[in-house]
């Protein structure tokens, strides 16, 4: 088995913000050589997530405004007892997750219909990394 380990940085001007990945996802696996595999793609940070749904901004919006609803910014959280303001964008990030994996087949990308991998940021204004780990046969 092989392996291939790149890294995504992201520094969103927006505290919220959601960020179509696909196309470097699939340049990755394109320069990893794997044919046959997984493609692991991880947000490194507890306030971020990683989540596969359509490339439609009216259900991005309905995203977030669902995930706002869930986890509401501004609340009384404890967290906020530690001097911390963003409760709610860990919150978020556990009802998102924080990674998924995409099966390889043939050297691409094995997504179904109107599948698109999304970084999602719920407190940017900083730098974060994502993983992505190609791994199976050449």
């Amino acid at each position: 088995m092989h392996t291939h380990t790149e890294y995504l940085v992201f520094n969103t001007k927006n505290r919220y913000d959601t960020v179509h990945i696909t196309p470097e996802i699939r340049q990755i696996v394109k320069t990893s050589g794997i044919q046959e595999g997984t493609v692991l793609v991880s947000a490194m940070h507890i306030t971020a997530g990683i989540y596969v749904n359509d490339l439609e901004n009216g259900l991005i919006e309905d995203i977030h405004e669902w995930l706002e609803k869930l986890a509401p910014y501004g609340l009384p959280y404890k967290h906020h007892q530690t001097g911390e303001d963003n409760a709610d964008a860990h919150l978020k990030r556990l009802l998102i997750g924080h990674q998924v994996t995409i099966p390889i087949t043939e050297g691409d990308l094995d997504l179904g219909p109107w599948e698109e991998i999304f970084y999602a940021e719920f407190d940017g204004r900083r730098k974060k990394r994502v993983i992505v780990k190609a791994m199976g046969e050449r």
